[in-house]
């Protein structure tokens, strides 16, 4: 009989169940779509029990479909990053998860910089202070909900609760761990020295594992709730965006994962830990064993064109607007766009920036706004690539694997190998980071010896190549550069700072 491997991503919108076989072929996915309360304005919240339900629905409806529950070899598990889970000493659930895109906490970020020192806190997590990490949301529950604090005896991350349920204890990856700014990320353990500064007990934090690692196996219980064998292998796994390069291919130097969906992430590993100075980019653990990686992230990527359509051309067919766009000449004859819709992350750590067209004159049509944008959301990617370049991990692009909604338009492709002034190859990855977390499994049940040759299963596509004469972009990049400079104090006044 065929052997198998199951990834399991716990996202933001959705519970997703992934079954491939050990050649890489995907044989079955179902996705149980969940929504996400906000409470409060900037509140982001949801029930873990409902991230459980909707798991186990995912996975009877794969098993269901296939009847291959007995070939299941190992488990991985991916999900969303930095979201806070509060149990007591029974493993009940105290309060609703906070999610990585709440922004209650910046009181809780300024706090945990005047503790540790900004460039302690770089050094020692190889990241700088944001509200979308676990840290800020810890303290935020100590200050806001004493009730709920005191209760406290685990805290998980969001697909460490599916993991909490499957195996009946507490375990996280490192990749996931190095996102919660309580990792000492070089030494891929727990930072003693931030547990301290922060006053969190060091037994509230479960045990840390390499992604190929298995961290325990599948319950009796469990196994009654979702139709698995009992005792199957679950392993690390890791955050969605370090699962997601796994499944890429991007487990080693040199090769570099670009994603261009709602967001744009720039994914870059290196063979020994480095954090950049300023903190502009993430330096994080990777899921794959004895590696890191630094990680640009900007928040509107192929989320920019979706608004753009919607807001300004709604019910247009995007192949037509990016046609209209082809026959327009690079810098849009003088018009630029700043991407920055709902703020921006890398290399502008700013949560109000905003975005604008730039250029404007009578002569610009609907086609010289969308290639606009395309170019904006172009440059805005190259920045977090000029960051990498000035790092160790950029002193040997080989390749860049490109994926994500937006890098299903050619001329899109072409834009930003320009832009970027590298070779960009498609990947078939619309299983996303599921997927990575299945070849991660498979290499805990011994399928592959290691990452990089789980990694031959990736299915690459289209190279796009840079073309020679890269002038018009070069020369609209650079006026780019200078815009967000100039409109900073613009945009903290239109947010009443």
């Amino acid at each position: 009989m065929m052997q198998h491997l199951l990834g399991l991503d716990i996202s933001t919108t959705g519970a997703k169940a992934l079954l491939i076989d050990t050649n890489g072929a995907v044989v079955a996915s179902h996705t149980v779509p969940q929504s996400v309360s906000t409470p409060q304005p900037l509140w982001s919240e949801q029930d873990p029990a409902d991230w459980w339900e909707n798991m186990v629905q995912a996975v009877q409806a794969v098993l269901g479909r296939t009847g291959l529950a007995d070939s299941v070899m190992a488990i991985g598990i991916t999900g969303q990053m930095h979201g806070l889970v509060c149990l007591d000493k029974t493993g009940e659930v105290l309060r609703p998860a906070i999610l990585w895109n709440d922004q209650r906490t910046g009181a809780e970020v300024e706090t945990i910089t005047a503790k540790i020192g900004a460039q302690r806190l770089i050094e020692l997590t190889g990241n700088q202070a944001l509200t979308g990490f676990t840290a800020p949301k810890l303290l935020w529950v100590r200050k806001h909900e004493p009730k709920v604090y005191e209760q406290i005896a685990h805290i998980l991350l969001p697909k460490d609760y599916i993991r909490f349920r499957l195996i009946g204890d507490y375990a996280t990856d490192l990749a996931g761990a190095a996102g919660t700014l309580l990792l000492n990320v070089a030494e891929r353990r727990w930072s003693h020295e931030v547990l301290a500064a922060l006053e969190i007990p060091d037994d509230w934090m479960p045990r840390t594992h390499e992604g190929t690692a298995v961290t325990g196996k599948v319950s009796q219980a469990a196994a009654e709730a979702t139709g698995l064998p009992a005792g199957i292998p679950v392993v690390g796994g890791g955050g969605d965006q370090a699962a997601q390069a796994v499944g890429v291919g991007a487990v080693e130097p040199g090769i570099v994962a670009l994603t261009v969906g709602t967001s744009g992430v720039v994914f870059a590993p290196l063979a020994s830990y480095a954090y950049e100075p300023e903190g502009r980019l993430h330096a994080f653990c990777h899921a794959a064993p004895g590696l890191w990686h630094f990680m640009g992230v900007m928040l509107s990527a192929a989320g920019s064109l979706q608004w753009y359509r919607d807001a300004l051309a709604p019910g247009a067919d995007f192949d037509v607007l990016v046609n209209e766009a082809a026959s327009i000449a690079p810098g849009a004859e003088g018009l630029q766009f700043l991407p920055y819709l709902t703020g921006e992350r890398a290399p502008h750590p700013d949560p109000v920036a905003r975005g604008a067209f730039v250029g404007l004159t009578a002569r610009h049509r609907r086609g010289h706004m969308t290639r606009a944008v395309l170019e904006g959301v172009a440059f805005g990617l190259r920045d977090s690539f000029e960051l990498i370049r000035q790092s160790e991990a950029g002193r040997e692009i080989k390749q860049v694997r490109v994926s994500g909604g937006g890098a299903r338009s050619a001329l899109w492709r072409q834009i930003m190998a320009n832009t970027i002034g590298v070779p960009l190859i498609t990947v078939d990855a619309l299983e996303g980071a599921a997927y990575g977390a299945a070849l991660l499994a498979g290499v805990g049940a011994g399928i592959w010896p290691d990452s990089r040759a789980a990694a031959s299963a990736v299915r690459l596509g289209v190279e796009t190549l840079p073309e020679n004469d890269r002038s018009a972009y070069e020369a609209a990049y650079q006026v780019y550069r200078s815009l967000y400079p100039a409109l900073k104090d613009a945009f903290a006044a239109l947010a009443g700072h």
